[in-house]
């Protein structure tokens, strides 16, 4: 029979209790009905954590948490089995797990180790306080979030996916290539959302003889008729906006390509040895179309990897048709209104680079886009059957990144799997590359996609102990 277990409160309401845990499961929170109930002022969730005991082995997990729940300084992410001495913190309060047993509890020294805080066992960015300013930031955003996609939706009928993938790499700071056929709403959509968002709106229709500076602005040379003084003058070209439209992207030669993607990269332009910042936000949409590619110029996969996403826009249903069809060839208009500025833009993208994400997301994260490599060991054997070459580092970061923006999308400051999980098929899907056994047998890269989702696993347990 195992020993009783107990927690001893080193900081907070309880301090320098005991807390027997005699029956599974132990919740704890703000809430009354919890069995351990904590001050409001503590900062943490109505029911923030519980405790579970399963043949004499106890266990802690996360119940979606506001601020997280820690063991040994380490933000978990799934049930984390806890030895003796282990220190659990939620919030502002901080317990011991030992035995309960008279005799067999552990001493605080032996169990702290020497020096280490038993308050402040985060980062700053990871502590309550901060959590809770970023939650009190969410719960004026989100709702004015919200607001954007159905006021979107007035114009555009369905491809609810498609605009909320717009709107995960309009606050995660990226950009997007969108594939699709022509009639499908493309520019209408992007320039709804400029105009929801009250955001400067320019669209550049690529051709053959377009040149750079038709792009990014060229100099004039102005001549003062009182003087005869000659002076060059920057024109500004149309990439100086908030949102911009590149349409049909693979239609312009290289070089006029290359400028774009430049200043999407660097978000400034250089003329004549002058570098012009971008205003932000700064937020590129670019389109191909699958068909008619006589005659185009396909984007390298260099220049591929700049974009955070790559989305697939498909037909819509036969009622979205039909809706689409009658809406359309009536004199009904439509009136947007502005629900969010370009301060609140960039507000909700510093939201999202400064939410944290556990070690445990940021390992299958990593072990995702690894395992589009060919030559990697977790590779799946579709992969290695299938793909020529796979996603580099920068897919690992637009991973997180896209995760972070769906949990702040969806009001929450928890990154998870599932979040990066949802982002793995926009991310990938323009990162990996079939050859010609796959070309031969019309395997599509989404189908890969999917069979990597399927076949590599969250880290568990024993990834942390080899690591250890």
């Amino acid at each position: 029979m195992s020993t009783p277990k107990c927690l001893k409160a080193t900081v907070g309401k309880a301090k320098g209790s005991r807390i027997p845990l005699k029956s599974s499961p132990v919740t704890i929170g703000r809430a009354d009905d919890n069995r351990i109930s904590l001050t409001p002022e503590t900062g943490a969730s109505r029911h923030h954590a519980e405790l579970i005991e399963d043949d004499g082995v106890w266990s802690v997990r996360d119940l979606g948490s506001m601020n997280g729940t820690y063991v040994n300084r380490e933000r978990i992410e799934w049930p984390r089995a806890l030895k003796l001495g282990d220190v659990i913190k939620i919030a502002g309060d901080v317990f011991v797990f030992e035995d309960a047993g008279e005799g067999a509890a552990v001493e605080e020294k032996s169990v702290i180790k020497s020096g280490e805080p038993t308050v402040n066992l985060d980062s700053r960015e990871d502590s309550p306080e901060a959590a809770e300013e970023t939650a009190a930031e969410l719960r004026v955003l989100i709702p004015k979030l919200e607001g954007v996609v159905a006021e979107i939706g007035k114009a555009i009928v369905g491809q609810h996916e498609i605009i909320h993938s717009l709107m995960l790499a309009l606050v995660s700071r990226g950009h997007v290539l969108m594939i699709g056929l022509p009639g499908l709403a493309k520019t209408l959509m992007i320039r709804t959302l400029a105009e929801v968002l009250d955001l400067r709106f320019r669209r550049i229709q690529f051709t053959p003889d377009l040149m750079p500076t038709d792009i990014t602005g060229t100099d004039v040379l102005e001549v003062d008729e009182a003087t005869g003084r000659k002076s060059y003058r920057f024109i500004r070209g149309p990439v100086f906006t908030n949102i911009l439209l590149a349409d049909e992207i693979n239609r312009t030669p290289p070089k006029t390509q290359a400028a774009l993607l430049e200043a999407m990269q660097e978000a400034h332009v250089t003329a004549a040895g002058e570098t012009y910042s971008l205003a932000p936000p700064f937020f590129v949409l670019a389109t191909q179309n699958p068909l008619e590619q006589e005659g185009t110029y396909p984007l390298p996969e260099a220049q591929l990897d700049r974009f955070m996403f790559s989305l697939r826009v498909d037909y819509p249903s036969e009622a979205e048709e039909e809706e689409i069809a009658e809406s359309t060839t009536s004199d009904r208009s439509i009136s947007l209104s502005k629900r969010m500025s370009g301060e609140e833009i960039l507000q909700l993208q510093k939201l999202v680079r400064r939410l944290p994400v556990s070690k445990h997301v940021v390992k299958y994260a990593t072990r995702l886009a690894r395992a589009t490599r060919p030559g990697d060991p977790r590779a799946p054997e579709a992969v290695k059957k299938w793909i020529h070459c796979g996603a580099g580092p920068r897919a690992t970061q637009y991973l997180l990144l896209a995760a972070k923006a769906g949990a702040v999308m969806r009001g929450s400051l928890v990154v998870n799997c599932n979040d990066v999980r949802l982002a793995a098929l926009p991310v990938l899907r323009h990162r990996m590359f079939t050859n010609f056994a796959a070309d031969s047998e019309g395997v599509d890269v989404d189908e890969i996609i999917a069979k990597v989702l399927k076949d590599v696993q969250e880290p568990g347990e024993k990834d942390y102990q080899q690591a250890g």
